[in-house]
């Protein structure tokens, strides 16, 4: 299909929002590694880890197309302000429950987003939802069964889930919160409307969770624009993540 110059711009902003998820996400499941509560799972996060910033390399490279923006620079070479990720992604790993119920609850929200990509009318995000969608199902598979696994575990795993859960909770509705442009990206068919993702994954966590010995938060506000707004815990982050690509920004690797 051809887009406007206007659903370019709004095309290129999701799949940027999309990559910084993931790319985020993928950087603090990486803090696990070496230190999983078992051997298996530490090698099972670390795997999920690898996948989401696969999926990341994706999405950038879409924008590439689009934008002609050079990958690298978008990941080592913007600062906090110009990321575009959620909140949620970019709070510190916490605990083995609040990690384990991040990635639980943006694994749905994939599952529950990536169908509606998949028949986009703008072939590549299709061809994209197409390969990424089979590794996230095996991602929800995974931490479904560690949420249930330790929701009905022990006294203490229970508590530690349900204050993971607390605390997530209102951060998780950012990743459905309205992108400049995404009506008119729906409108086309390009990507699914943003409410009916939000319902989808909102009925499938609900039946989860509370199936899990877990109780859904009464707060589910938003703390803020969680795209536009970062907490200082991005800028620490990003400091990590891009210090050897500054040292020589002209170097070739």
């Amino acid at each position: 299909m051809i887009l406007t110059p206007e659903r370019q711009q709004a095309l290129a902003d999701y799949l940027l929002a999309l990559a910084d998820d993931e790319l985020i996400l993928a950087h603090r499941n990486s803090e696990w590694t070496g230190h999983g509560p078992i051997l298996e799972e530490d090698i099972a996060f670390t795997n999920i880890a690898l996948d989401e910033m696969g999926h990341a390399k994706i999405w950038y490279g879409l924008v590439h197309k689009l934008t002609g923006d050079d990958p690298d620079r978008l990941v080592f070479f913007r600062d906090a302000a110009d990321y575009r990720n959620v909140q949620m992604v970019e709070l510190p790993k916490g605990d083995w429950a609040f990690s384990l119920l991040r990635q639980y609850l943006f694994d749905t929200a994939e599952t529950a987003r990536l169908p509606y990509l998949a028949q986009s009318s703008y072939p590549p995000i299709a061809a994209a939802a197409a390969k990424i969608r089979p590794e996230e199902i095996y991602h929800l598979r995974h931490t479904q069964s560690w949420v249930k696994r330790l929701g009905l575990g022990t006294d203490e795993s229970n508590r530690r889930m349900q204050n993971g859960l607390n605390d997530l909770w209102p951060y998780a509705q950012q990743m459905f919160a309205p992108l400049p442009g995404e009506d008119l990206l729906a409108a086309a068919g390009i990507v699914g409307a943003g409410t009916a993702v939000h319902a989808a994954w909102l009925n499938v966590v609900t039946q989860h969770l509370t199936d899990s010995g877990l109780q859904i938060p009464a707060n589910d506000q938003p703390p803020t624009n969680g795209r536009a707004n970062h907490t200082s815990h991005l800028d620490a982050l990003l400091a990590d993540m891009q210090l050897v690509a500054r040292l020589d920004p002209k170097a070739k690797w």
